[in-house]
């Protein structure tokens, strides 16, 4: 049977992420996904395709969401209050404009001292007004696009028995930073056929496949490239028409409510995938 076997959030968009045994799942997805974004000084985005040391952030929120620790190997803790309701600076999310409360120095000079440049911390701001693309439209806060990437361990065993014919060695499910983690589907990308369901109380809508990109070459735990693969061996069989290779399922919230590991999927309806096709 299908069922939830992990949920992840991503406080800090390109940092580790936090796992949940049960969570509410709003319009933008698990708490506090994607919140918060370091950014240069001018206010675009930095995520780990250049600044791959983002991985070894880890993020911790109060329950009330009113403190942030962030903590790395090597670097002291640092525990800073939220600052949701000031003054707001622009930004930039692969050259979309939005806006953004800045955190404060410490925060930025903890950043920058991790990564090696200056930086900043910002947090979306209550009026974050975003609408995500995809064949179901829905919001999020700084993800790449839609709330919701799920990916199934199907999935992730098919690709790791194909690493293994090349003599390399499996990838862990973090690669792929998925928030739903799903056991018990029985084909490999199964998730690529869900158009809509429900899991727990949240219902949710297929945006559209998850290409993926640099990101999946870092290495989560040193927060170092580690590449050719998987985006190697997923050029094999997993090629986008449009361009890229695709692994995991994109959705949009269309009902929030309570989530938790364990949950099977109800009322669900499933479509044939049409983009993902193999390599020519």
């Amino acid at each position: 049977m299908v069922r939830i076997s992990a949920l992840v959030s991503y406080p800090i968009k390109g940092c580790a992420g936090v796992s949940h045994d049960a969570a509410h799942v709003g319009p933008a997805g698990l708490p506090h996904d994607r919140a918060f974004m370091v950014t240069d000084p001018d206010g675009d985005h930095r995520t780990q395709r250049a600044d791959p040391r983002l991985a070894l952030a880890r993020p911790s929120l109060t329950e009330d969401g009113r403190q942030l620790t962030v903590a790395a190997p090597g670097f002291g803790a640092l525990t800073v209050p939220v600052n949701a309701k000031g003054p707001t600076r622009p930004v930039t999310l692969f050259g979309q404009p939005f806006t953004g409360i800045d955190q404060g120095e410490p925060a930025a000079e903890w950043f920058s001292e991790l990564l090696g440049r200056a930086c900043r911390l910002v947090r979306v701001p209550p009026d974050h007004r975003r609408v995500t693309d995809g064949l179901t439209p829905g919001t999020s806060g700084y993800a790449d696009s839609t709330a919701v990437l799920m990916v199934s361990r199907a999935s992730l065993t098919a690709l790791n028995e194909r690493l293994a014919d090349r003599d390399e060695p499996p990838l862990p499910m973090d690669r792929f930073r998925p928030n739903v983690v799903l056991d018990g589907v029985a084909a490999p990308h199964g998730e690529d056929r869900y158009r809509a369901l429900t899991l727990g109380g949240v219902r949710l809508g297929f945006a559209k496949l998850a290409v993926r990109c640099a990101v999946t070459l870092v290495d989560q735990r040193t927060g170092r490239r580690a590449g050719p693969e998987p985006l190697r061996t997923l050029a094999d069989y997993r090629r986008h028409p449009a361009g890229g290779v695709v692994f995991g399922a994109k959705f949009a919230v269309l009902r929030p409510g309570s989530l938790a590991v364990g949950d099977a999927p109800t009322e669900l309806v499933t479509e044939p995938a049409p983009h993902a096709e193999p390599a020519r």
